[in-house]
């Protein structure tokens, strides 16, 4: 267009001050405002830190007050969910089934200057769940308005050989995870869409062949570079790695401790492990028995900067995680110059190819555990061959993934939308 496209974001889950969903539903939206004019549509727990970010209620954004249903919908999900931090599926099962009230407001509220026109393009950001299907997709097509959905991403099916680890997380629900497509709505929401990004190749795939054509892969992550902007610079001496995120079975500490006891055990590497979570006493147990103690540090939660600052000390980031949709850590490792290395599934085997860092195969506990084992032998012996990856990482992050390159990424497919411009390639392919 050869104005400013007006967008009206949907992004029910958008705040500055959390974390996950809420945090990419913010920033890509906040974003998008340098390369559109976007009013930007969200639930009202997220009204306050909205205005601490410096937007106007009201001009710059609405806030839906749809607690009467999504309150009491949250509290069944917690008591379903049986842990704090597990049974996700059962959250996206419960918010599939509470999010259409939602969207029935802000239909009420918006549905007039909608078909009057008043925006070009209606932009459903989050929930990031291909669980949620969208009225406002068919009330759109009604009134001509086109609608552009996602990035979408979820229903990666657990690896053969972690059931033990799907139970211990409540995921109860996950062998039905094909069961959303039967719920009300669901084909209607992607027949209607005027274009749907994927947030993963496995979602993309995941979609009938019929949309295949308006179908653009967007990886949902990115990084802020203000609040990552420092450059890795490990100290000399023995390899240092570290470890970011909950400590819970399918995020793998576990497997990394016993993959690095012998490295440890030989005063080689030193390990950082961030994060806090149900595992820290067992873990903690862990090094013990194998005697590596002395060698890991546990720093339980950290502050934003303080992550920084520990992470910017690693030589490598070392992630054995057997099931992340999207990956942000792995990302934010990057974006500080600290390659990683994973498992070969999911989010962070799209995110890091052999350029940018180092990929095990998905198999058994104890194949990634020799295979971390084997490849953390070979960096404490000559940690000089991260260097080239460190470079390319962060490289990568700047041309793909801060949120300024990714709302570029956005604008091109709005231009697709309403000019029938080229569709956009996907840079990550």
């Amino acid at each position: 267009m050869t104005r400013r496209p007006r967008i009206l974001a949907i992004a029910e889950a958008a705040n500055p001050e959390w974390v996950s969903v809420p945090l990419v539903g913010w920033s890509l939206a906040h974003a998008l405002r340098d390369m559109a004019d976007v009013h930007l549509v969200t639930q009202i727990r997220n009204r306050d830190a909205i205005v601490r970010a410096g937007l106007t209620e009201g001009v710059d954004f609405t806030a839906i007050d749809s607690e009467t249903f999504a309150k009491p919908m949250w509290k069944l999900a917690e008591k379903l969910r049986m842990g704090e931090g597990k049974g996700w599926t059962i959250v996206q099962a419960v918010n599939a089934l509470s999010y259409p009230y939602f969207e029935r407001l802000v239909w009420q509220q918006f549905g007039c200057a909608i078909t009057r026109g008043d925006y070009d393009i209606v932009h459903r950001i989050t929930p990031l769940s291909p669980t949620s299907a969208s009225s406002l997709a068919g009330r759109c097509a009604k009134v001509g308005v086109p609608f552009v959905l996602g990035p979408l991403n979820g229903g990666v099916p657990w690896p053969e050989g972690f059931d033990d680890i799907r139970r211990a997380e409540k995921e109860f629900l996950a062998p039905l995870r094909r069961a959303y497509k039967l719920l009300p709505g669901a084909k209607a929401t992607l027949d209607q869409a005027s274009a749907i990004l994927a947030g993963s190749r496995f979602t993309a795939s995941d979609m009938p062949e019929r949309h295949q054509g308006k179908i653009l892969y967007l990886p949902e992550n990115g990084i802020d570079p203000a609040r990552f902007n420092r450059r890795a610079r490990p100290p000399k001496g023995p390899l240092r790695a570290s470890f970011l995120g909950r400590l819970v079975p399918y995020k793998g500490p576990d497997m990394l401790i016993e993959a690095a006891a012998p490295v440890l055990r030989a005063k080689a590497m030193v390990l950082d492990i961030i994060g806090d979570g149900p595992m820290m006493a067992d873990l903690r147990a862990l090094a013990d028995r194998l005697g590596v103690t002395e060698q890991i540090i546990f720093h339980g939660w950290q502050a934003h900067d303080a992550v920084q600052d520990i992470l910017c000390q690693s030589h490598v980031f070392a992630f054995p995680s057997i099931r992340e949709f999207g990956g942000g850590v792995v990302l934010e490792a990057m974006a500080l110059g600290v390659p990683p290395l994973i498992v070969d599934y999911a989010g962070p085997g799209e995110l890091v190819d052999a350029t940018t860092g180092i990929k095990t195969p998905i198999g058994t506990r104890a194949e990634i555990i020799e295979a971390f084992r084997a490849q953390l032998l070979a960096l404490s012996q000559d940690p000089a061959q991260l260097h080239p990856l460190a470079e390319a990482a962060f490289q990568r992050v700047q041309d793909h993934f801060v949120w300024a390159r990714k709302a570029e990424q956005v604008r091109a497919v709005y231009d697709w939308v309403l000019d029938g411009a080229t569709a956009p390639k996907p840079v990550l392919l």
